[in-house]
Order: C-alpha cells, then sequence, then structure tokens
C-alpha cells in the first residue's frame, strides 16, 4: 500500500486493527463480517500490525515486551525465563538478533522496529500490517525483512505492506494498492507497474527519478564544525571530523555504530571529552539552549522523544526554541496572531497536512510530523545544521523537497551535518562523506570518491 503522507493508510490499517472504530463500511475475514470493539478482538482473530511510531514499555526488556498480556506463568507468577526463552525461540525462528534480555530503552530505534515485528509474529499473526517497518532500517536489516515477508507469504501469511520506498514494494508485493487523499486510486499488480507509475498515480506527476547531478557550485567556506578526539567511553571513541560552510558532510554506517550517540553529543545532550568547535568557539558540555543560540540546528533521530511535544498545537511546536521572540512574542508576552499566522505560512510553504495551525501535534501522521520538525530548524536558519534521519516516514514528493531545501540551505553558506541509515540518501546529498563503524569514523571520502559497493563493506567493518 502506498500513498502520499495524509493519504488515509495508516487510518486505515487502524480500523483494520481494531484501533479505530468505522463510521460505515465492512471488515470481512476469512468470509466471516466482523466488528472489533478494541485491539485485542482483531489480534484474537489472528491481525497484528506493526505501528509506524512504537508501542513498546521502554524500561521493560525485549521479552517482556513481546510477552505482555499473554506472559507465561509459574505458580500464579511471571515466569521470566520462559518468557525469555520462547522470544528467544521466535527471534531465532524468523532471523532477527535481539537479546531478549535487554531493556527496549537502551536499544537503538532500527532494533526497537524489530522488538515491534517480533512481538506481532510472536502472538501468531496470520495477518501482519507493517507500516513503514524498513523506515529506520539498514539496507541489510530491510533485505532480511523482505526475505521474511515473502516466506510469510509462501507460507500462507496475508501481508499488508506500508512504504514510501517504491522500488521496495514492487519488490516484495503482488498486488498494490495506491491510496490519494483517502480514496483508493488504483489498484495494480507488481508485475505490471513501474516506480514512475506508481509516483504518477500517488502525485500526479513522477517524482522517483533521483537528482543525477547536483551542479555547479561556490567552493565550501570556513569550518564551522570540528571535533576532535570526541569520546563518551562508551559508543563513541574518538571522532574527529570538520564540517565547513556551504557543505553538507554525510556519515554512512549501520545502525548501532555509535552515530546516534555522536548525534546527542553534538547538540548538548550528552556529555563526552574532546574537543568541540562551534564557528571557533569551544562548545563541548554547552547546552542544547545554549547551542540554539550560537546558531546550531537540530532534526532528531527520534521526533517523538527529542523534537515534538504531542499534546501541545502545531503552532506551539512551531514556535518551540525561538517562542520568545518575534514573530512569536511581542516583548514578554505570546503574539498569538503573529504566530498563527507564522505557523500558517510554514505549514502551506511545507504542504503539512491537515493545515490547522490549532490542530494538536500528535494527530498528525509521522510524515507531517517530521515536516513540521524540518520546518521550525530550517526557518531558524541555523548556521550549522546537524539532521538525523530527516526524511524517515516521508512520501516520495516530501522526500524530493526535503532535499531541495537541505541543499538549497547549503548553498546559502550553512553547514550541514547529515546522519542517515538510508545510503542512497547519504550519497545523493553529501558533498564529503565519514563512514563510521564500531563508533569511529573509519574513512573521509570525497564526493568524486563515493562507490557504494566499497562504502558498504567498510560499514560492515570491512576494508
Amino acid at each position: 500500500m502506498v500513498g502520499e503522507n495524509g493519504a488515509g493508510k495508516s487510518t486505515l490499517m487502524n480500523v483494520l486493527s481494531g484501533l479505530y472504530r468505522p463510521d460505515a463500511g465492512e471488515v470481512w475475514i476469512d468470509g466471516t463480517q466482523v466488528h472489533f470493539r478494541g485491539p485485542g478482538d482483531a489480534i484474537r482473530r489472528g491481525i497484528g500490525m506493526v505501528h509506524q511510531h512504537f508501542m513498546l514499555v521502554p524500561p521493560l526488556t525485549v521479552a517482556e515486551n513481546v510477552v505482555l498480556g499473554r506472559e507465561p506463568t509459574r505458580r500464579g507468577l511471571l515466569d521470566l525465563e520462559a518468557a525469555v526463552d520462547q522470544v528467544g525461540e521466535t527471534c531465532r525462528r524468523f532471523g532477527f538478533k535481539l537479546d531478549p534480555r535487554a531493556r527496549v530503552e537502551d536499544l537503538s530505534v532500527g532494533s526497537q522496529q524489530k522488538v515491534e515485528i517480533v512481538k506481532a509474529l510472536h502472538r501468531g499473526a496470520q495477518v501482519l500490517i507493517l507500516d513503514e517497518p524498513t523506515a529506520v532500517l539498514t539496507p541489510q536489516e530491510a533485505d532480511e525483512l523482505v526475505a521474511v515477508t515473502r516466506s510469510l507469504a509462501a507460507d500462507g501469511h496475508t501481508v499488508v505492506f506500508i512504504s514510501h520506498k517504491l522500488r521496495e514494494v514492487l519488490s516484495v508485493a503482488e498486488r498494490i494498492v495506491v491510496l490519494r487523499r483517502g480514496r483508493k486510486a488504483a489498484e495494480v499488480r507488481a508485475s505490471e507497474t513501474t516506480a514512475e507509475a506508481l509516483a504518477e498515480l500517488m502525485v500526479g506527476e513522477s517524482n522517483a527519478a533521483k537528482v543525477a547531478s547536483q551542479g555547479a557550485r561556490a567552493p565550501a567556506g570556513p569550518v564551522a564544525l570540528r571535533g576532535e578526539a570526541i569520546d563518551d567511553g562508551v559508543a563513541v571513541h574518538g571522532v574527529s571530523f570538520t564540517v565547513r560552510a556551504g557543505e553538507i558532510v554525510g556519515i554512512a554506517g549501520v545502525d548501532g555504530n555509535g552515530q546516534r550517540e555522536l548525534a546527542e553529543i553534538l547538540t548538548g545532550l550528552r556529555p563526552a571529552s574532546g574537543s568541540l568547535r562551534l564557528m571557533d568557539t569551544e562548545v563541548l558540555g554547552a547546552s542544547p539552549g545554549e547551542l540554539r543560540a550560537r546558531g546550531l540546528g537540530h532534526v532528531p533521530e527520534d521526533r517523538l522523544l527529542r523534537a515534538i511535544v504531542g499534546p501541545m498545537s502545531v503552532e506551539e511546536n512551531l514556535a518551540l526554541g525561538r517562542h520568545g521572540r518575534p514573530p512569536f512574542a511581542r516583548g514578554p508576552f505570546i503574539d498569538f496572531s503573529g504566530r498563527r499566522a507564522h505557523a500558517a505560512s510554514l505549514l502551506e510553504s511545507w504542504d503539512v497536512r491537515p493545515r490547522d495551525p490549532s490542530q494538536r501535534i500528535a494527530a498528525l501522521s509521522g510524515g507531517n510530523q517530521q515536516k513540521a520538525v524540518l520546518a521550525r530548524e530550517l526557518d531558524a536558519d541555523p548556521k550549522v545544521l546537524v539532521v538525523v534521519q530527516p526524511t524517515r516516514g516521508l512520501d516520495i514528493a516530501a522526500v524530493r523537497s526535503v532535499h531541495e531545501r537541505l541543499r538549497a540551505h547549503r548553498d546559502r553558506g550553512a553547514a550541514i551535518l547529515l546522519v542517515s541509515l538510508d545510503l542512497d540518501e547519504v550519497l545523493a546529498l553529501s558533498d564529503r562523506l565519514y563512514v563510521i563503524f564500531g563508533g569511529r569514523l573509519s574513512v573521509e571520502l570525497a564526493r568524486e570518491d563515493f562507490d557504494e559497493r566499497r562504502i558498504g563493506r567498510m560499514m560492515l567493518g570491512a576494508t
């Protein structure tokens, strides 16, 4: 199932998994019409859904999350060892490398996504709904998931695979449903269509082609961000790098090799030793607020944890970090009309749907939340921008728009450090890149030296 952000994909799947009750229409399973009163009814009928936003309890272990609601017991108490054994067997059966005893809050985003998938499979799902399941996975992990999906289908499972990666959908699906603005726009066989044709059905124009060339640009300027021997003693070890004004520097690596922790250090969220200079000023150990005041912007990996406040409105979230300055405030007072007008302008410019500044941001789809975060950070015109997984959950049209805006921001003289698990994205955007492995930057490559196969080997620790 494909469609733009806000097309209704997740909403439709939430109906099928019992989270939402439809106002009209029918749901049938194995020839029987069903009425779900909640997710429990759907689970009992063999429907499992892996949500785009995780439904996990962070302080609990992998095993405790997977068995939650159907825990094995011994003498009336939780049998934790049995849970660990059962979950371990499920992981082995489907090829997921997870430690059942690990706490979910200590896992990377990619590993948390795996826990969600294992949870659904462990509960015996016969109909498996995967909502953007590979958005945070590496290419190797995505290939493994595609293989698992094919195996499940071959064994008689039904799989609904929602993704913005059209080539991925074409490689895994037999049939493809295209949604546009809440309606089914088309249903085609994968063997009879192309990525370009799907793009046209989704957005009315072909956006699938990659940018072949970035064209000539001015040479990069002075160093705007410099790290030397940065080390947190846990995940980042002796990292040194530079980012110049007017360039995008990418960091490529397999998830869990320290890139998340490095981004947290650079943005004041994690302590470390070494040196970090922002515009020739030492800033290692500065708070996120101090760094923002000095011109550092940040698009974090986990927007729900680090970037938005769910119960607040869209316009309040767009003002975060600058809420005490115009156009969001007038002196010591909130400028409600100015804030509303500026938010409406950003929503229009970034095509955030719905375009209601008063809407709670938690009610927006994941892709539209991401666009709102990007709109806020770029609107602040940072001199240095640390951006992590910028297009996670975005459709092809939005991905193209974000890439164009990042390039435009670079061309205006900003220094951008890009961290992404999508190697295609790193290669498309970066003027230079570093490969990270085991918490160390193992190599630096200029654009003319980019070689996807070689970089892929370096990401796995091979030379």
